[in-house]
């Protein structure tokens, strides 16, 4: 009894930790940045992942175009997940909102992947060039609210 006590504890926990550790990232059934492969902003060239080569982290998939950009996330996957769960970077310094994105509008900011809504003539990455400092650090305080509540 003990023993099937201490498994169920396991497992509800495990269940638990995964799910909130993917409520707040942007998912397409299961899959992070629209199939984009996150090594390959780093590049300076965003594409396609292919979905045969994939892994998971915190609950999302990640789509890779090769097996040495699936072995550099896996190494470190922190370095290379988008900023924000893959949220639009603006929305969330100018309004604290989950707002989709455009895969290919992003901006590397001191290592680190940010994404942004780029559709109806309305391009976010250009608001956000044009306060950039403020609306960074009002995204991460909305952020920082946003994954503790």
């Amino acid at each position: 009894m003990k023993k099937i006590l201490i498994i169920l504890v396991i497992l509800l926990a495990g269940a638990s930790l995964g799910y909130t550790q993917n409520t707040h990232i942007n998912l397409k059934k299961g899959v992070a940045i629209q199939g984009y492969d996150p090594i390959s902003y780093f590049d300076g060239f965003p594409q396609k992942g292919d979905k045969e080569i994939n892994a998971t982290h915190k609950g999302a998939i990640y789509y890779f175009s090769t097996v040495e950009n699936k072995a550099k996330f896996l190494n470190n996957p922190f370095a290379f997940q988008p900023e924000y769960g893959g949220w639009c970077a603006y929305a969330m310094g100018a309004n604290g909102d989950k707002v989709k994105i455009n895969p290919e509008t992003y901006k590397i900011i001191n290592g680190k992947l940010y994404l942004f809504y780029n559709a109806f003539f309305n391009n976010t990455l250009d608001s956000w060039n044009e306060d950039e400092e403020n609306l960074k650090k009002k995204a991460d305080q909305n952020w920082n609210k946003l994954i503790k509540s």
